[in-house]
């Protein structure tokens, strides 16, 4: 599709903006002091540092047990809820579809401040189930706690990829079993869900994968009680010597990485395994809902009680914390009402420029993304040869990168290479960080729109004379408006809740909403870090609004 000449370039610049942080990485982690130190040696006393520390083992063992625990608890939640809504006759499936994908557009930290100030020790729910029951009987800051929550989090996810699949799944083999007199039960567990097994084992990776990379809720229901997983214990040996232990982080971020690449390239198998699966069936001819009968309604109130859980009560929480003064036992909220909180916020200097900041990366950020992941995509474009394969492949690289990690990298970047220095303390190190971790994202949500366009129509204009240029510019590009406009949409929502990324590159001119309510949290300014997350949900709100409006859809 593009000349050669054209298409290299583009190819090795994104591969350099790829590798280069994990160059600088992998270099960092055999030295035996910070590199900008000068005079470290080549070593590997790193890696016998980390795993000499207990604290390393202790909070690899708990990123282990978290990941497992939130399949578990994810795996089958998500599953049922696809079947419900996909091939059942539920009541109000319009306004529970789109209800189920919100805690996924909730950063998982301002979930972690929502779920303290609601359910909390001195929580408001708390409150009132003390009141009610004389003994609050949960526990949020348990580590069983934080795996549920973490896991019924990630339920959307599941969700998205299960639901996809029973679309895409003909129905005439259920109704073979329901004719058969097979109970609805059984045409689910013996016929719907084991036909789309691989999206299920699918799933299965990703969410382990999200699940070691897990930072937020972490931080901020577990660090207070000791409860570190790795990313964690990443970010608290920023200082433990005294001065940034970029050689020990660097160690942490190679077992991390060492353990993250395999499970995207798990699933990427699994995912070219799910669609071959599904692409063997009958016509996707439409079938009758199964009656769920008397139990419509009992399921559908379990289903309104996951949505509560994972998205009302932390949202809640947050929204009552930004509008009073004070909370506890015995306190009037009516009385203690007041918009201090919130006028601090907009009137702060600092957590100002960082709303505008977050604004800023999202609507322009986010156009100058899809720009990059569009050249990067008509390189690609109808090619199915090396080069093609190889940016197939470079693009699953960052998604190995947990957010916290690549942030780091590209600290490193502009440290290392003194030329870059000067943009370090601009927004466009932030940009650039973020880009590259929603690249396989992005590459994604702009090649599915180019393949939508007919390749006969490209090759009559290029029949008509027309250069390759022209032919993307005149054609390509026009008739793939709609899908671009969708993709910077949604890459607005994503570059909106990121936070992890951006904690290492965060310096005065550069903060985020995101950034901010990590120092927020280490702070314990509970009423601030509620009133910006609440910003942060209704940009979030205001941004899904314009997408839904525009008539995008938040997953296939």
């Amino acid at each position: 599709m593009l000349a050669l000449s054209f298409r290299l370039p583009v190819v090795a610049i994104m591969a350099a903006t790829v590798m280069l942080p994990l160059s600088i990485i992998a270099y960092q982690s055999v030295l035996s002091e910070p590199f900008f130190m000068g005079g470290g040696a080549l070593t590997l006393d790193s890696f016998r540092y980390i795993f000499s520390d207990p604290a390393f083992w202790t909070a690899l063992q708990n990123s282990f047990g978290v990941a497992t625990g939130m399949v578990l608890v994810a795996l089958p939640c998500g599953a049922v809820l696809a079947y419900l809504l996909v091939r059942t006759d539920l009541p109000a499936r319009w306004l529970l579809e789109p209800l189920v994908l919100v805690p996924m557009l909730i950063p998982s930290i301002v979930l972690g401040f929502g779920y303290v100030v609601a359910v909390g020790p001195a929580g408001f729910y708390t409150q009132i189930a003390r009141e009610w029951l004389g003994f609050a009987p949960w526990n949020v800051y348990s580590r069983a706690t934080i795996t549920v929550l973490a896991g019924l989090s990630m339920v959307p996810y599941v969700y998205i990829y299960l639901s996809t699949a029973l679309r895409s799944l003909g129905s005439d083999i259920e109704e073979a079993a329901r004719v058969a007199g097979a109970h609805p039960l059984r045409v689910a567990l013996d016929v719907s869900l084991p036909m789309i097994f691989p999206a299920i084992v699918f799933s299965t990776v990703l969410i382990f994968f999200i699940g070691l990379e897990l930072f937020g809720l972490p931080l901020v229901l577990g660090s207070p009680n000791g409860f570190d997983v790795l990313a964690v214990y990443l970010y608290k040996l920023t200082n433990l010597l005294g001065v940034p232990s970029y050689h020990l982080m660097a160690a942490v971020v190679m077992c991390l990485i060492a353990m993250t690449i395999p499970l995207v390239f798990l699933q990427r198998l699994f995912l070219r395994r799910a669609e071959r699966y599904v692409s063997v069936r009958g016509k996707g001819n439409r079938s009758r809902p199964v009656p769920l009968g008397r139990w419509r309604w009992p399921i559908f109130a379990i289903v309104a009680a996951w949505i509560t859980v994972t998205a009302l009560v932390p949202l809640s929480g947050i929204v009552i914390r930004s509008f009073v003064s004070h909370w506890g036992v015995g306190v009037n909220l009516i009385e203690a009402f007041t918009l201090d909180t919130m006028r601090q916020i907009l009137t702060d200097t600092v957590m100002l420029r960082g709303i505008v900041n977050s604004v800023l990366i999202g609507v322009v950020g986010g156009a100058l993304a899809v720009a990059c992941y569009t050249l990067v995509a008509l390189a690609t474009h109808r090619r199915h040869d090396g080069l093609s394969r190889f940016v197939d492949y470079l693009v699953l690289v960052p998604r190995g990168l947990p957010g916290l990690v690549a942030g780091l990298a590209f600290l490193w970047v502009f440290v290392f290479f003194p030329p870059l220095a000067p943009l370090r303390s601009t927004l466009f190190s932030v940009w650039l960080a973020y880009t590259v971790v929603w690249l396989a994202y992005g590459m994604r949500l702009i090649s599915t729109s180019l393949v939508q366009i007919g390749k006969e129509v490209e090759e009559a204009a290029r029949s008509c004379g027309a250069s390759q240029g022209r032919t993307i510019r005149d054609v390509t590009l026009p008739l793939a408006r709609n899908g671009l406009l969708a993709s910077w949409l949604l890459i607005f929502l994503m570059f909106e809740r990121e936070y992890a990324t951006g904690v290492y590159l965060l310096t005065s001119g550069t903060e985020v909403i995101g950034t901010l309510l990590v120092t927020l949290a280490e702070t314990g300014a509970m009423d601030r870090a509620s009133a910006l997350s609440l910003v942060n949900v209704v940009i979030i709100g205001i941004g899904l609004g314009i997408a839904l409006r525009f008539g995008v859809k938040i997953h296939d």
